[in-house]
């Protein structure tokens, strides 16, 4: 099984994230946004398949400190993937790409019920 965890290594989430992955015996492949980038077409793809509301993170300082008009942008799916990629700390971390589908945030009992 192929799994790809997309995320920012010094995030706490992701940390435990892969943590957790090792643990299971689970192999991976990370892919750091905010080094080697989020393509908007996958971000568009992140978006289609669990919903705007999941992907984009609102919590954070970031998207605090987005302009009024780059918040109004995350809330358009059609101008989210754009924006997320030239700010990939807006985007939920982390999020994984397996066979079966996406998981976006990381909850212990959802990871292990999806990835077996």
């Amino acid at each position: 099984m192929t799994i790809h965890l997309y995320g920012i290594p010094n995030c706490d989430t992701v940390k435990k994230a892969r943590v957790w992955l090792e643990g299971e015996g689970k192999a991976y492949t990370f892919h750091d946004y905010k080094k080697e980038g989020a393509e908007p077409e996958r971000i568009a793809n992140w978006i289609a398949a669990a919903g705007l509301d999941l992907v984009v993170n609102r919590k954070g300082t970031t998207f605090r400190a987005l302009s009024e008009d780059d918040k109004a942008r995350a809330a358009d799916a059609a101008q989210a993937p754009a924006l997320l990629a030239a700010n990939p700390s807006v985007i939920k971390r982390p999020i994984v790409e397996h066979p079966g589908g996406l998981l976006v945030g990381f909850r212990p009992d959802e990871w292990a019920a999806a990835l077996g």
